[in-house]
């Protein structure tokens, strides 16, 4: 446990290593930082915590917490968070089920750390939201077609209508029509793979069979890696899965992407 101060920062938007807090006293804000201003997200008070699904893939922050309201907190690391969550069932299923829906609802409201502009016209357009979607990474959406003010955004930015697609991560990096190669790269997507760690199993594509082997073979004590452009597979299009792993019964899609 310790003290936290007024503006102090506990969190930065893009920071990899991202602690996990509880609120004993005090308050925390969780904000978006754009050009300068911050969009509110949320605040968190006594008894409450922070973190989303990006505190259990080890992703970048997408967004910055600072204190409102001085008072304690108690800090852990990412590590220490995942044991807990592995060694207590039920104060896992309580972090765990916090952390999907914080997500379902930054995905609805369109909040994250990418602005991705783009027209229905534009095959492009179409590849990136569903690479961003199928990975389950909030963006907000401009239409090149509709919207009034977007020419004022790509004048800031000194980018020509005619690149478009374009997405613009953390208010500050541009990139062009970009591969979903690039997207990753630039949302760190695969910055907590050790590319220099000795796996005894590569699985290609993490579609219904690939994660089933994955989780079996891991549970078996392999170091596994799955190579995917995003999880699903498959199993994010199809409207009913017999016997996949840990059901007993046919399940339709929705309930599988949940358990994914």
């Amino acid at each position: 446990m310790r003290d936290v101060q007024i503006s102090e920062v506990l969190i930065e938007q893009g920071d990899s290593a991202v602690p996990f807090f509880v609120v004993v006293s005090g308050e925390i804000e969780i904000v978006r930082p754009s050009d300068g201003v911050e969009m509110l997200i949320t605040v968190h008070g006594p008894g409450q915590f922070t973190g989303e699904v990006n505190m259990m893939s080890g992703r970048r922050a997408m967004y910055r917490a600072h204190v409102i309201k001085q008072g304690k907190v108690i800090e852990l690391d990412r590590q220490n968070i995942m044991a807990l969550i592995q060694s207590d069932a039920e104060l896992g299923e309580i972090l765990i089920r916090a952390f999907i829906l914080r997500r379902a609802e930054l995905l609805a409201a369109g909040v994250g750390d990418v602005v991705f502009i783009g027209s229905i016209h534009s095959p492009g357009t179409h590849r990136i939201k569903e690479f961003l979607i199928r990975n389950g990474h909030p963006y907000s959406y401009i239409d090149l077609d509709r919207d009034p003010d977007v020419q004022n955004l790509l004048d800031s930015f000194h980018i020509d209508s005619t690149e478009i697609p374009i997405m613009i991560c953390q208010g500050k990096f541009v990139l062009k029509n970009p591969s979903n190669q690039e997207i990753a790269n630039c949302l760190g997507f695969n910055e907590s793979i050790d590319h220099t760690h000795l796996r005894d199993l590569v699985i290609i594509g993490a579609g219904s069979s690939g994660l089933a082997a994955a989780v079996d073979d891991a549970s078996e004590g392999l170091h596994v890696l799955v190579l995917t452009d995003s999880p699903g597979g498959q199993a994010s299009s199809s409207s009913r899965i017999e016997n996949y792993l840990g059901f007993y019964w046919n399940i339709r899609s929705r309930a599988c992407n949940k358990s994914i």
